[in-house]
């Protein structure tokens, strides 16, 4: 059974995800590793929901940057919990795009952790919380 959907907007922010992923991996968490850009892919992105969001204990890692829609998206359309994990390849990028990752819509919960090995230790306390 799969307990982590790392979804990324493109997959070159698949080395980014490998820092949550990885960590996960050690500790024996299944993670899956995706694409699906919510501006370009979105029934890519309805289908990845479709197969892992039927699990009510699956969570959405959200990678994604700039104009951040992915994460929302992940929310709107499922019950999961989704966390966002933006990457910024810079202080101009954070102080520029960090607004599409933390204002989202009414009824669209997006929880923000913008460090990875940091998003990894908070996914292993929900687990861990999940099955006590």
């Amino acid at each position: 059974m799969t307990n982590v959907v790392i979804v990324c907007g493109s997959e070159s922010d698949f080395s980014f995800a490998e820092q949550i992923k990885n960590p996960l991996e050690a500790e024996n968490v299944s993670v899956e590793l995706l694409a699906a850009s919510a501006h370009k892919e979105a029934p890519k992105g309805l289908e990845i929901i479709k197969k892992f969001g039927k699990n009510p204990k699956t969570i959405f890692v959200t990678v994604a940057g700039r104009s951040n829609a992915l994460s929302g998206f992940f929310a709107g359309n499922s019950n999961n919990i989704v966390i966002a994990c933006p990457p910024f390849k810079s202080l101009d990028d954070y102080n520029t795009d960090i607004h599409s990752t933390l204002r989202m819509p009414s009824s669209t919960p997006v929880l923000t952790i913008l460090d990875p090995k940091n998003c990894a230790l908070a996914i292993m306390r929900i687990l861990k919380s999940q099955t006590s």
